[in-house]
């Protein structure tokens, strides 16, 4: 499967943003989804997770209450829905899928990986 993210972008302390992953391949609809991001020199962290059949996710302890992971299987689309955004929410943010159908936190549990999107929050 190929993932392509996008959405991202430079916004205000406090503000919203919505990225969105678009999925290549018939096989979407059985992947679990997840969002990571990473800023330089620190490891890639785990935002938020969603399983195939979007009754089971699971937040970052720092995301809890602001941010809201959603999918829509008919459009090969996952979403990550980012409000009251504060400057260190600001990374690369990448959308990745795993086989095993359900809302991984590992980054070693994700087998495919998109190429990352900007998010700027300015304070």
């Amino acid at each position: 499967v190929q993932l392509q993210a996008s959405g991202g972008g430079l916004v205000q302390a406090g503000g919203s943003l919505r990225l969105s992953c678009a999925a290549s391949g018939r096989a979407f609809s059985t992947y679990g989804m997840g969002w990571f991001r990473q800023v330089p020199g620190k490891e890639r962290e785990f935002v938020a997770g969603i399983n195939w059949s979007s009754d089971g996710t699971s937040y970052a302890d720092s995301v809890k209450g602001r941010f809201t992971i959603s999918r829509d299987n008919a459009k090969n689309t996952v979403y990550l829905q980012m409000n009251t955004l504060k400057p260190e929410d600001t990374a690369v943010y990448y959308c990745a899928a795993n086989e095993y159908g359900s809302a991984r936190s590992r980054f070693d549990e994700y087998f495919y990986w998109g190429q990352g999107t900007q998010v700027t929050v300015s304070s």
